[in-house]
């Protein structure tokens, strides 16, 4: 499976991702605008980050950090998190359970 053959959703103004949803998690890969915000929620989900290209700024549970290429973010399971791509940015995100809502 190549990633550009699978269809792009915009969830979110400026979050373009494509998904992977397998039996028990949820691959993303997302393309970011510069500037495109993810105000702070939380999901049952538990969440890894990789920022693959650009720079995005992160907060989880109220600690911000500015990610660049190859470091990676741990959300637990309900924890406040939110972001916002300070550069454009290509994302990756596993996601566990599947997330319904992207499919």
């Amino acid at each position: 499976m190549n990633i550009q053959d699978i269809v792009q959703k915009e969830i979110v103004k400026g979050y373009k991702g494509r998904f992977v949803h397998m039996e028990t998690f949820t691959l993303a890969f997302w393309e970011v605008e510069a500037g495109a915000e993810i105000p702070i929620h939380s999901h049952v989900h538990e969440q890894t980050t990789q920022i693959i290209e650009g720079e995005f700024e992160m907060s989880v549970d109220g600690v911000t950090k500015i990610y660049t290429p190859g470091m990676l973010v741990t959300i637990p399971s309900f924890a406040k998190h939110g972001g916002k791509a300070i550069t454009a940015c290509k994302l990756s995100d596993v996601f566990c359970p599947v997330r319904e809502d992207y499919k």
